[in-house]
């Protein structure tokens, strides 16, 4: 009589765990990749936009410079104007200009939009909503300096993200 090896049902279920906990281990470590790609990717963006913010502030006051205007003309030499000290505002790249006031104060400015084929931010009503918003502080330090705040926020996935940066605007 020959007796037949082979494996037990305990063997069985031993491999089959283990190879359910190395399946698992790799999605999770794919997933974790991925979720991280989209964060940096998003914070990329943020900071990209951020750097916009700065550049069209530059921009508006050396146009002011060359103009032989007020350096804060249209950005904050007046009370009226979108960027005046202690208001929130947004700046509009395809338009060349500070665009208008948020509405109700900080942390309430628009969603930015995007171009889909040329891929440009801005607020042009036809383009699609994005998930940032970016909002322009000023401060006045002196009469020559002012310190520029741009902040952008955006949601994914339930969380919240902002990134902040600050630099110094002079008079020149």
């Amino acid at each position: 009589m020959k007796i037949k090896k082979g494996f037990t049902i305990i063997e069985s279920l031993v491999a089959i765990s283990i190879l359910i906990a190395a399946v698992v281990g790799a999605t999770t470590a794919v997933q974790s990749g991925i979720s991280s790609y989209i964060f940096s990717k998003d914070q990329i963006i943020a900071f990209y936009l951020a750097q916009e913010g700065f550049e069209q502030i530059r921009n508006i006051r050396d146009e002011n410079r060359l103009n032989n205007r007020n350096w804060l003309a249209g950005i904050a030499e007046n009370s009226g104007d979108p960027c005046y000290f202690g208001s929130a505002c947004t700046v509009d790249p395809i338009a060349s200009s500070a665009a208008s006031r948020c509405t109700s104060g900080p942390g309430n400015c628009p969603v930015l939009k995007q171009d889909a084929t040329l891929g440009f931010f801005g607020y042009n009503a036809a383009w699609p909503a994005t998930i940032f918003k970016r909002e322009i502080t000023l401060t006045s330090i002196n009469s020559d300096e002012v310190a520029v705040t741009v902040t952008v926020n955006w949601a994914k996935g339930g969380s919240s993200r902002q990134f902040k940066a600050r630099e110094n605007l002079l008079n020149w």
